[in-house]
């Protein structure tokens, strides 16, 4: 059933995939025709291009290697590309859609046809570009917190938060070293590790030796991850050797006591079970059911669907991600219709949620309107009351 699915889903995003990509060389067909050298080159490149995504993604799966890593990257950045070419070309035919009825263009000629091309094909390359760079400016978010709850240890703590990071193909060992580096700079007391740490397939992880640097990370009360929707596409039965191999505590469906009285609640994903596992993820509410409720209660939570399930059990704080807030604008409105918080802070009741952008990227490591981020949550315990 499982594989029936899988196919299914994979023959609806190839067509969809092979539909974009022929009406993108199409539309450049029209301007590189003129010339058959340039034709023939245009033909040859565009579909080795789009193949490599395919053929990458593949390869990397079954036989992980330098090669496979270089051409899923071509094909990789190819899906911004692609979607760039195919926003602008939209306007472009809008553009002509009205100048058909009202005619306001001038006749253009070949010459014209081809720098309008080469046009198309300069601002593209300046967005994708642009989102390049910005994928790599990771920002450190500092939030304030209060929670009126009892601790026994010290009645401030440093919580740092990170998601997605998709250690993998794309996402190597500088970006670790960036993320360590962050975590050792903020000196937190706590790390919470919010899901998609690897892409995806663990071969590429493993080939490049990823996570030996995430092992060296020491804290005061530890590294405690979940698992994210990504972590089940590689196969967690894989995945969670390698992480509990790097000292991370992964809590699937599981509650652990902090040494100062902070209980952390660490949910399965919710796409596990459609992955074929058949025993998670619990109920919000079967888990907390035994919490005390007069001391802190941290909730991570990779997809932040039902955020008030969070308030009804009396958590504080719950910690989402996956939603890269969209990651490539406009997108960021697909998330926002999709989820109640898409990216940031929101108070609900007593609970404090935040849903990140994420350290990461998938696919394109490209993000357009947003930025990456770590959030380091800067919380002050007190004896409050609050109510439930």
């Amino acid at each position: 059933m499982r594989t029936v699915t899988f196919m299914i889903f994979f023959s609806i995003v190839l067509l969809i995939y092979s539909a974009v990509n022929y009406f993108v060389y199409s539309r450049g067909l029209l301007v590189f025709s003129c010339n058959p050298t340039l034709k023939r080159y245009y033909t040859i490149i565009f579909w080795t291009v789009v193949s490599s995504f395919i053929v990458g993604m593949f390869w990397e799966r079954t036989a992980s290697s330098i090669v496979s890593e270089w051409i899923y990257r071509v094909g990789a950045f190819w899906l911004a590309f692609m979607f760039y070419f195919l926003m602008v070309l939209l306007v472009i035919d809008l553009v002509r859609v009205a100048d058909y009825f009202f005619h306001f263009l001038p006749a253009f000629s070949t010459g014209a046809k081809l720098n309008l091309g080469y046009a198309v094909i300069g601002l593209v390359t300046l967005i994708v570009g642009y989102g390049y760079f910005n994928a790599k400016n990771t920002r450190i978010r500092e939030i304030p917190l209060s929670i009126h709850k009892k601790v026994t240890g010290k009645s401030e703590l440093k919580i740092l938060m990170a998601s997605d990071i998709h250690l993998g193909a794309l996402i190597g060992e500088q970006q670790e070293m960036k993320l360590v580096r962050i975590i050792n700079d903020q000196k937190p007391d706590l790390v919470l590790l919010c899901g998609d740490l690897v892409d995806g397939d663990i071969g590429p992880v493993l080939r490049k030796n990823l996570g030996k640097h995430i092992q060296e990370i020491r804290t005061p009360l530890g590294v405690y991850a979940i698992p994210g929707n990504h972590e089940y596409i590689g196969g967690i039965q894989n995945t969670l050797p390698y992480l509990r191999s790097i000292n991370i505590k992964v809590l699937r469906d599981e509650v652990v006591t902090l040494g100062d009285g902070i209980q952390l609640v660490g949910r399965d994903d919710r796409d596990s079970r459609r992955m074929g596992e058949t025993t998670g993820p619990h109920e919000l509410k079967e888990l907390t059911k035994n919490l005390d409720h007069s001391k802190p209660i941290i909730v991570m939570n990779h997809q932040p669907f039902h955020l008030e399930e969070a308030v009804e059990v009396g958590a504080d704080l719950h910690l989402s991600g996956h939603t890269h807030n969209g990651q490539m604008w406009p997108f960021n409105y697909i998330t926002e219709a999709m989820f109640e918080v898409s990216w940031g802070l929101k108070q609900k009741g007593n609970t404090t949620c935040y849903v990140s952008s994420g350290f990461g990227s998938w696919g394109p490591p490209v993000r357009i309107g947003n930025t990456p981020e770590v959030v380091v949550f800067d919380i002050k315990f007190d004896s409050g009351n609050p109510k439930y």
